[in-house]
């Protein structure tokens, strides 16, 4: 009996306790106080960047009720007519959509894996060159073309592929690949890939920068070969970095660079080339077709998004390494 009636005290101070804690224990409003009282500094030295995305990405998120709408220019976003998903019915029901639909994930596919191997292959080998001028003059050569104009390099491709006069396009006939719906695809990927791969690989080539040497020649010594120092040193290495790289271009696994396929369009590669964001110029600025257009836009970052959340998920699952 003494020993239950002790527990019971015990138990009816530990309650009294935690209900002295649970009254003491700040409120909300006092925890954000006390937070900004500690941490003010760094807040005013992100307040321009939070200024910026606030204006420049959620504010015209107030737009998106332009899909929903019939857009009426004297009553500006809001006073349109109500429709409900009329627009995105008739998106869905459109001759065009599965062809667009088709050309945007072909496209977008071969660009994203593409884009996303190479760039690691060309960081593997520059960070097996021992010497320092030479990996640096093969980063140099390798990054240039990224600041290449598009426009540019849309005509560069004009003029490479041109049949009988191009530099390659002498090799194909008498048919020009830019006007080929078979070839498209490949020339928009691989001048795509050629463009941008120097300049991707620097993020994995800082990745390298911080592996620890004596990885490298703890590997020497066991007798290990450059493939196995890639396979066993480099590779777990930038798998993290990888893997965020990778979730992060799934969020715009279907945004084809609208400037790039724009201009490489012409009369005969066309069923290959409409895209979404082709698609949706013509029909909202061309045409004036601004809340049709708002549905598409809003449709294909509404797929983005689920790609994103799915690849973010997978890869916590899998490797336990995510964004979020």
């Amino acid at each position: 009996m003494p020993a239950m009636q002790s527990s019971k005290g015990a138990a009816l101070q530990t309650g009294s306790v935690n209900a002295a804690a649970a009254r003491n224990k700040p409120g909300l409003f006092d925890r954000i106080a006390d937070h900004f009282r500690r941490y003010w500094q760094l807040w005013i030295l992100t307040a321009p960047a939070l200024f910026f995305v606030g204006l420049f990405a959620y504010v015209p998120m107030w737009g998106i009720q332009l899909a929903f709408r019939e857009f009426d220019p004297t009553k500006g976003l809001t006073g349109g007519k109500f429709v409900g998903l009329k627009y995105f019915n008739e998106f869905f029901h459109n001759p065009l959509f599965g062809e667009i639909m088709t050309n945007t994930i072909r496209i977008s596919l071969w660009t994203l894996v593409m884009g996303f191997i190479f760039p690691i292959i060309l960081a593997l080998l520059i960070n097996q060159i021992g010497s320092k001028k030479i990996k640096g003059f093969v980063q140099t050569v390798t990054y240039m073309p990224h600041f290449i104009s598009v426009v540019v390099i849309v005509s560069m491709l004009n003029i490479f592929l041109s049949p009988g006069s191009g530099i390659l396009g002498r090799f194909f006939g008498d048919e020009s690949l830019m006007g080929s719906t078979s070839a498209i695809t490949a020339v928009y990927w691989i001048s795509e890939v050629w463009q941008h791969v120097g300049w991707n690989s620097i993020i994995y080539l800082a990745a390298l920068a911080g592996v620890d040497t004596s990885l490298y020649e703890a590997a020497k010594i066991d007798g290990a070969g450059r493939l196995q120092l890639i396979r066993y040193v480099d590779l777990p290495a930038i798998m993290p970095t990888c893997a965020i790289l990778l979730i992060m271009n799934m969020g715009s696994v279907l945004n084809v660079g609208f400037d790039k396929i724009y201009l490489m369009q012409n009369s005969l590669n066309m069923p290959a080339t409409e895209v979404i964001a082709t698609y949706t110029y013509k029909i909202g600025i061309l045409n004036g077709q601004y809340s049709y257009s708002t549905a598409i836009g809003l449709f294909n970052t509404l797929i983005n998004f689920v790609f994103l959340i799915t690849a973010n998920a997978i890869a916590k699952r899998v490797s336990d390494t995510s964004i979020f």
